[in-house]
């Protein structure tokens, strides 16, 4: 099992009450986690694309957070977690060649995360006459096959579909490592799911936070990407779940860490904001929130799948995530200080990755440079 981060821009409004510069630590601090990251040995970090979603992400030009960062780093792979390919949204024209020139300037580091939308207050905003929110599948559906003849044609044959089109055109640059990048897509529910695999996708698996979750999603993608008929040049078989992660020298300290945090304001703008799946009876529709955690909180939300407590303890829970079957655990930052937080990544670094993630390679560079060999014979 692989290691990674999920980054964002939390700015939530009691932040900004005392800090008037809030909006912008939060996006420098994303950026010092990512760099120390990369040296404690994480090999995946995703950011956001979200637009108007105030408190809950500010991370809306996450190109340009993640061609800093390819200049910052130097192993850790940059996902899009997501970019949105909607039309209305980016001309998927601009996005492709956006991903290639990523792959260019991070030789070779760039992970494609694609995704509709974050709900009825993002995607409004750009799409105002839509009144079945569904409907942003077929627009995604059209799109993401597109995107590997983009790249690997010559000149592109063209597309003329119902919600884009596009003249033959050399779409420039091509990737540098070739067939072209892994490709993700952001998935909510088992449909989803299996519909990734059938079509080669790894999936970015943000809505799945408890290993009991993981195990339907997980069985349908896999029952799928067996048979898989991938839009790309290859499979990315691959499955990504995020948590928290609080992790302390001192297993009470981490404890406390977490209690001190934001953790519950951030799930309450989760819901606030993503409206298009079911709301659960005891989340209080906003602008109520939930309420603060409390230790035997913690304590059942760590046997669910929580990282929390001491190295020892992160090294446990995070075996039970690999024994479940996920391929990658990706820890959501913002909601801890960032002393916390550095903290954390560094003994993640120091006394977890090393004894789960024994693979000098990326799982995805090996699915990359398989399908290049292949294609070059």
């Amino acid at each position: 099992m692989e290691f990674g981060l999920f980054i964002q821009g939390y700015t939530p409004a009691f932040r900004r009450e005392v800090d008037p510069d809030a909006e912008h630590h939060a996006i420098m601090n994303d950026i010092e986690f990512v760099e120390a990251a990369d040296k404690a040995g994480f090999k995946y970090v995703w950011a956001t694309e979200h637009h108007f979603l105030d408190e809950y992400s500010h991370l809306s030009a996450n190109d340009v957070v993640l061609g800093y960062l390819a200049h910052s780093t130097t192993r850790i792979h940059l996902g899009s977690g997501i970019f949105n390919p909607l039309a209305a949204v980016n001309h998927p024209a601009k996005v492709a060649e956006r991903v290639a020139m990523l792959d260019h300037v991070s030789d070779g580091r760039f992970e494609f995360g694609t995704g509709r939308g974050a709900g009825s207050h993002e995607i409004l905003g750009f799409l105002p006459g839509m009144t079945d929110l569904n409907g942003t599948r077929e627009m995604w559906e059209e799109t993401i096959g597109e995107f590997p003849k983009m790249w690997m044609q010559d000149t592109y044959e063209g597309f003329n579909g119902k919600y884009w089109s596009l003249p033959p055109r050399k779409v420039l640059p091509k990737p540098w490592r070739k067939p072209h990048p892994p490709m993700w897509y952001a998935a909510g529910n088992t449909s989803s799911y299996a519909m990734a695999a059938r079509k080669g996708l790894g999936v970015l698996g943000f809505s799945v936070g408890s290993i009991p979750e993981l195990e339907p999603v997980l069985k349908a993608y896999k029952e799928e990407i067996v048979n898989a008929e991938p839009v790309g040049a290859y499979v990315n078989d691959n499955v990504m779940v995020t948590t928290a992660a609080f992790v302390s020298e001192d297993a009470a300290a981490a404890r406390q860490s977490i209690l001190d945090s934001s953790l519950m304001y951030l799930q309450s703008n989760v819901f606030r904001y993503h409206d298009t799946f079911p709301r659960p009876d005891w989340v209080p529709p906003w602008p109520a929130v939930l309420p603060d955690l409390t230790p035997e909180a913690v304590a059942e939300m760590a046997t669910l799948g929580l990282i929390v407590g001491d190295p020892d303890d992160a090294l446990e829970q995070c075996r039970r995530w690999e024994s479940a079957g996920a391929d990658q655990v990706s820890f959501g930052l913002g909601a801890g200080s960032k002393e916390d937080t550095l903290e954390m990544i560094r003994l993640m670094g120091e006394h977890v990755i090393p004894k789960i993630d024994t693979d000098p390679m990326h799982r995805t560079s090996r699915f990359r440079d398989a399908a290049a060999a292949r294609l070059a014979r």
